[in-house]
């Protein structure tokens, strides 16, 4: 995986190298945490350091710094200098690719498989950014986080993020094991990470999060008006903390996906075609990558159907060949039923909406993500030392 590929360019996951999987494992491996792996080669390069801030940014895919360029010179300069691509998990999608850092597996090991999932052998979807408590965040996703590991070998972990986030199910998911901080803004954020990295004197591992170049991303627009404040705000962030940064520390810049717009005219209405609900029981994931659960034996029709519908737009698939081609890593056996019967993933910059499945703000949406082009796919990690 380069950062040369081309945007729309399909990319897959490099699970076991150079994927957002690897970016925990191998911060605990510089802070000695014992069986840690450094797939990414940290320890070399971060000789001698103690203390780790590791900061996503929501949708600042690798794509998107020379969007953002002329408003976020400091993310500019640290891409240059100490920056590299990675991929995200598939699909590229904020609570897979959350879960994904925060336990240092592929999708298939720790089961948030998508934005929202059937439960298997109900007709419910869960949404994971409205999850509470149900399922059980333990049971849902069963897999240690590497905020557990390394709080278990000493480590001083905290987690600062948005207040409302504190138990949700997604956090728990993602990043129960860390002391909670709730920060509300980029100062308080700031503030928080670099107060947590700064305390006590042992090995420290500090967890960020900020969520608005994604937000706005969605709502207006890549390069849109607000987006560029977002950036320019997140740009502002990055300098406070590289400023704040003891000397014995480092910071790891990441994000979980990039965004790409989705004009009008390339969007699918899958409960205006009778045809693509034929044989379709629940309907999950999001826009740019739909699971279709279907009526029993209905499998092979579906996808014929939704490949003469949807044509070069997208490309369908069952679960079985998903599973097979190695998207997901390797699936547990009790997530398979997460996964559609039949997936389809969209090319180019098309997306299958549906009314009635999707919450509603979702059709006013203007970028999307979910999707394997590398725009989506291909993430950044920045590595800076105190």
């Amino acid at each position: 995986m380069t950062g040369r590929a081309r945007p729309l360019e399909v990319v897959a996951p490099g699970y076991g190298g150079g994927s957002l999987a690897d970016v925990l494992p191998s911060a605990l491996a510089v802070l000695g945490v014992p069986g840690a792996s450094d797939l990414l080669g940290l320890t070399a390069e971060l000789a001698g350091v103690r203390r780790i801030a590791v900061l996503l940014v929501d949708g600042l895919g690798w794509y998107q710094i020379p969007t953002a360029a002329p408003y976020a010179p400091t993310l500019t300069g640290l891409a240059a200098a100490a920056g590299r691509p990675l991929t995200c998990g598939f699909p590229s999608t904020t609570p897979t690719s959350l879960v994904t850092l925060g336990t240092g597996v592929p999708p298939g090991a720790h089961g948030v498989l998508g934005f929202t999932l059937r439960v298997p052998d109900t007709d419910r979807v869960l949404n994971h950014t409205e999850w509470a408590d149900d399922p059980s965040p333990l049971r849902w996703q069963p897999v240690a986080t590497a905020l557990e590991r390394a709080r278990a070998a000493g480590v001083a972990v905290t987690v600062v993020s948005r207040p409302e986030f504190g138990g949700t199910g997604l956090t728990l998911a993602a990043n129960r094991g860390g002391d909670y901080r709730g920060a509300a803004g980029v100062d308080a954020l700031a503030v928080a990470m670099l107060t947590a990295l700064a305390a006590g004197s042992g090995p420290t591992l500090v967890s960020g999060y900020h969520p608005d170049v994604d937000r706005h991303g969605h709502l207006s627009g890549v390069d849109s008006l607000p987006w560029r404040v977002a950036v320019t705000e997140v740009d502002g962030l990055l300098a406070r903390l590289v400023d704040g940064l003891p000397p014995d520390s480092a910071l790891l810049v990441t994000a979980d996906h990039g965004q790409l717009d989705v004009p009008d005219g390339h969007r699918f209405d899958l409960d205006g075609d009778p045809r693509l609900i034929d044989g379709v029981r629940v309907v999950a994931g999001e826009p740019r990558v739909r699971y279709l659960h279907v009526a029993p034996g209905a499998a092979v029709d579906v996808v014929a159907t939704w490949s003469g519908v949807l044509g070069a737009a997208a490309r369908v698939w069952t679960r079985a060949e998903m599973v097979a081609a190695g998207w997901y890593g390797p699936v547990t056996p009790e997530h398979l039923g997460r996964i559609g019967d039949v997936v389809v993933v969209c090319n180019d910059t098309y997306a299958v909406m549906a009314g009635r499945s999707d919450p509603p703000a979702v059709s006013r949406l203007v970028a999307f993500h979910g999707a394997d082009t590398a725009t989506e796919m291909t993430v950044p990690l920045l590595v800076v030392r105190g």
